[in-house]
């Protein structure tokens, strides 16, 4: 009996994600319908040792310099003389660590390297989607322990330079191994934080398994819930001109009313 194969697909998107990360892939493959190719360059990240293994807590110059050329400039170049239709940015800190307006011009500037193909990132298809679903408050979880909550405080002051009320920001109480989250910790987690003021749950951190938990929480929180891969594949779709109601079983992103 004939099988598709990897060349029966409608739309490739590349993916730009940290050398030792295998999160982004994982995750974007699990929700991205089988007529969607995804292809990574992987970029140095010098806070990421073997394994992917990271301390517990997270320096901000390299999460910064992950965002400045020249290592993911000459990555999205190559990215883009393959047949992509997108290229995704899938790293959330540096967006923290460089504010709203910074990651506006990263991405300004990765665009023009790639020759004007759209590139997208996490936290600026965050804000899009939270718009889209008409969020104006949210509660903020990171991937990380309790000490990196410098990066947490980041991650509410970029929320909030783009316009929302983040009454809530925490790391997540949970192991930071990329190998190490279960959808059924998230989901525990998630249901004892989450303020009632908040419409809506964003967990970030591309390198954090969530996106099996979205579903359930929604269910129980009756609120959109947005993590850091979701986000991006809705805005490397439509980047691409491609439609995001194939995707199925990853949250009311893909479907709003």
């Amino acid at each position: 009996m004939w099988q598709p194969d990897g060349w029966d697909v409608r739309v490739r998107l590349g993916v730009l994600t940290p050398h030792a990360d295998v999160g982004p892939e994982s995750e974007l493959r699990a929700m991205a319908p089988a007529y969607v190719g995804l292809h990574a360059a992987r970029v140095p990240f010098a806070a990421m040792g073997p394994g992917g293994a990271m301390g517990l807590t997270v320096p901000l110059a390299p999460v910064r310099a992950f965002a400045e050329p020249p290592h993911v400039d000459d990555a999205v170049e190559l990215l883009a003389a393959a047949p992509v239709a997108a290229i995704a940015y899938a790293f959330t800190s540096s967006a923290y660590v460089i504010g709203a307006r910074g990651e506006a011009y990263m991405l300004e500037r990765l665009t023009e390297r790639a020759g004007g193909l759209p590139v997208v990132a996490t936290c600026a298809a965050a804000v899009g989607a939270l718009r889209a679903l008409g969020v104006a408050r949210l509660a903020l979880g990171r991937s990380r322990r309790g000490s990196d909550a410098t990066l947490s405080d980041l991650g509410r002051g970029y929320y909030e330079e783009a316009g929302f009320e983040v009454p809530y920001a925490a790391p997540c109480g949970l192991p930071s191994g990329q190998a190490l989250i279960r959808p059924e910790a998230l989901y525990g987690w998630v249901l004892e934080q989450v303020p009632d003021a908040a419409q809506a749950v964003v967990v970030g951190g591309n390198g954090f398994r969530a996106v099996g938990a979205i579903e359930a929480l929604e269910a129980e929180l009756e609120r959109p819930v947005l993590t850091a891969n979701q986000v991006l594949l809705w805005a490397a779709l439509r980047a691409a001109g491609e439609p995001v109601d194939g995707v199925t079983g990853y949250g009311r992103l893909f479907s709003p009313p």
